[in-house]
């Protein structure tokens, strides 16, 4: 009886299966193209908008069964996605304001090439925080928030790219 009744349990879950992927084939058909406009009209980057259009749609499949209108979630889900893209636009738009030098401030000393060199052999992970914090003078949350890291991981960065930098200067001696 446990054979029947397990034969019976996988052929309902094939059935069902197959009707949530056509679901979701019928779904996808008649919001993406729309889904994915809206999105463009939203944030003015075709290539974003199918990113934010395709990513609502993977995270309505990861909750199929728990929602009851996936048209709304759909675009509740792409309305937040556009609102994140929005934040990360205006901070990198206020990290490269406050990065490029102002006019007025022409007593930025020059920096050694020698040094600028160690620092670009620097692997990416360590070059581009210790470029951030020690040579765009930002502090360290803000760096944290501008490279999209928690700020404990840009002070180990900052410590091993110190730690190289003495590395590589005491070879060079």
């Amino acid at each position: 009886m446990t054979q029947v009744a397990e034969v019976v349990t996988a052929e309902m879950a094939s059935e069902l299966t197959a009707s949530r992927e056509e679901a979701a084939r019928a779904l996808w058909a008649e919001h993406y193209p729309r889904l994915a406009g809206w999105c463009a009209s939203l944030v003015g980057d075709i290539d974003v908008a199918h990113d934010i259009a395709a990513d609502s749609f993977e995270r309505l499949l990861a909750r199929w069964t728990k929602v009851e209108d996936p048209r709304a979630y759909l675009y509740v889900i792409a309305t937040n996605r556009v609102r994140d893209h929005w934040r990360h636009q205006r901070r990198d738009r206020e990290l490269t304001d406050r990065l490029r030098p102002s006019k007025e401030d022409s007593s930025t000393p020059a920096v050694d090439p020698w040094l600028r060199d160690l620092v670009m052999r620097l692997p990416e992970r360590l070059r581009r925080p210790v470029l951030l914090h020690y040579y765009a003078d930002l502090p360290v949350a803000d760096v944290a928030r501008a490279l999209h890291r928690p700020v404990g991981t840009i002070k180990r960065a900052l410590s091993e790219g110190r730690a190289q930098l003495l590395s590589d200067i005491e070879e060079q001696k």
